[in-house]
């Protein structure tokens, strides 16, 4: 109770919390470092593209799968043994990887990884949410984010120069040190502050929002590919539905639910919740257009596609370490609103200038959204959780956990759908990507406006008639 009362951080905690980071951390960024080794992979284990994709998309669904259950185990074990499973899956996972002398026994490792990340990612907010003062609540959710924001821009690059100069292989290897560097430091870090509670999981519930996302998220992955009447999209999509419509049904009939739909109940957090799912979604979809334009439209390189959005990413990284700051300092209403209308009007002038779109008109104003995500991106989630109360937030965690597995899905399908129909009815495939990519930054702008209504309502409006009551 000490700690709650007190404004003051402990180094303890602050360990805590970088060792369930550095597992988070190593989790994202081999996800993304993974992608480039994919024409090394096809040629080694001679296989195709299809198949290699799998290296992706089963970790992400092994994920996605996982972090649902979150406020069960956080409610079930304690928070040090959850590190321990989560951290020595991981390692086990990465070792497998490193010696897999075929593809399925590198599948089985990203398994292993995905269940790791799984676990550890809510993990690390729940330690923020339960432990850390309310006073300094938005700082330390920032600085959470920002190893989410910052991990997926480290991986292709840190992929790269593995892959050219050592070997694949390497990836896993080095990350080795790492992690047991990060299980040491939990190890002797991770308090408990809570009794953990006798419950039973409810299988039939777990199955079911496994099914949900697993049918969801495949079904998008293959929108952009496959006929919509399909059984990899509308067969997954209604396997998905079908999953969610049992998930509902059980966890409103159950004392201790998965995650406790109550708290889709409050207004305002559903607005902060949708939120995050649009500002990810938005920011995943915008990663594709961008390095395309310049590649496809104005006939740049791969490296001139990285260099150019790189200034976003680092702004984008300052920004989310010190926006939680700000909402500490001056609350949430004019961090969360100007950030999210700084990015609307990055995104309003990509529309209108979307013709023409120089290297460095994409560098500018790529930072500008950026700085608009960054100030908006982390505070959404620290303003969100706190509309709940203290014994709801464990299930509002993992609620939006669940929901930013959909998030980069929907972001990358929609957008590659959209490009991708542009460019099959045009004259060249330049056109069409120009097209395409000027018909996406104006759904992602439509988007941010209905997010910036949405969250003015909940900010502002909502929270003054709940005063009045």
């Amino acid at each position: 109770m000490t700690e709650q009362t007190n404004d003051k951080i402990s180094p303890k905690l602050i360990a805590a919390i970088l060792a369930t980071g550095i597992l988070n951390f190593a989790g994202i960024t081999v996800e993304t470092a993974m992608n480039i080794t994919f024409p090394i992979l096809i040629e080694q284990f001679h296989i195709d593209i299809s198949t290699v994709q799998w290296m992706t998309t089963l970790y992400l669904l092994v994920v996605a799968a996982t972090v649902p259950i979150s406020s069960f185990l956080k409610r079930r074990f304690t928070l040090k043994r959850l590190f321990i499973v989560a951290n020595l899956c991981f390692i086990a996972g990465v070792v497998l990887d490193s010696l897999a002398p075929t593809f399925s026994i590198l599948l089985l490792g990203r398994f292993a990884q995905g269940i790791g990340t799984g676990i550890a990612l809510p993990l690390m907010f729940n330690i923020i949410l339960e432990q850390v003062p309310r006073q300094k609540l938005g700082t330390m959710i920032g600085l959470g984010t920002l190893i989410t924001a910052v991990a997926p821009t480290v991986g292709p690059t840190f992929g790269g120069v593995m892959a050219s100069s050592l070997g694949w292989r390497y990836i896993f290897i080095c990350l080795l040190p790492i992690l047991l560097v990060s299980f040491v430091l939990g190890i002797m870090t991770i308090e408990q502050k809570t009794e953990p509670q006798k419950l039973k999981l409810d299988v039939i519930s777990f199955v079911a929002i496994a099914v949900t996302l697993v049918g969801f998220i495949y079904s998008l992955s293959h929108l952009s590919s496959m006929p919509l009447m399909s059984p990899q999209v509308l067969g997954a999509f209604i396997m998905g539905a079908f999953g969610l419509g049992i998930f509902i049904y059980r966890s409103n009939r159950q004392a201790s639910p998965l995650i406790n739909l109550a708290v889709f109940k409050n207004v305002s957090f559903d607005g902060h919740a949708i939120s995050s799912f649009i500002l990810l979604g938005s920011l995943l979809g915008l990663n594709l257009v961008l390095p395309n334009y310049i590649q496809l439209v104005n006939g740049d390189s791969a490296v001139a596609a990285g260099l150019a959005v790189l200034p976003g990413t680092i702004l984008n990284a300052v920004f989310v370490s010190f926006s939680g700051r700000i909402y500490d300092a001056i609350g949430a209403a004019k961090p969360i609103l100007f950030g999210t209308a700084l990015s609307m009007l990055a995104l309003a002038c990509f529309c209108f200038m979307s013709g023409n779109l120089t290297n460095l008109t994409i560098s500018i104003l790529f930072g500008i959204y950026c700085i608009g995500f960054g100030l908006t991106s982390g505070n959404v989630l620290t303003n969100g959780l706190a509309q709940l109360p203290k014994d709801l937030q464990t299930d509002g965690n993992a609620a939006i956990m669940t929901l930013q597995q959909f998030a980069g899905a929907f972001g990358t399908s929609i957008t590659a759908i959209i490009i991708a129909f542009s460019q099959k009815s045009a004259l060249s495939k330049a056109i069409g990507t120009q097209q395409g990519s000027r018909n996406a930054l104006i759904l992602f702008l439509i988007m941010a406006g209905l997010e910036f209504v949405m969250l003015y309502v909940v900010i502002k409006v909502y929270r003054q008639e709940q005063t009045v009551s």
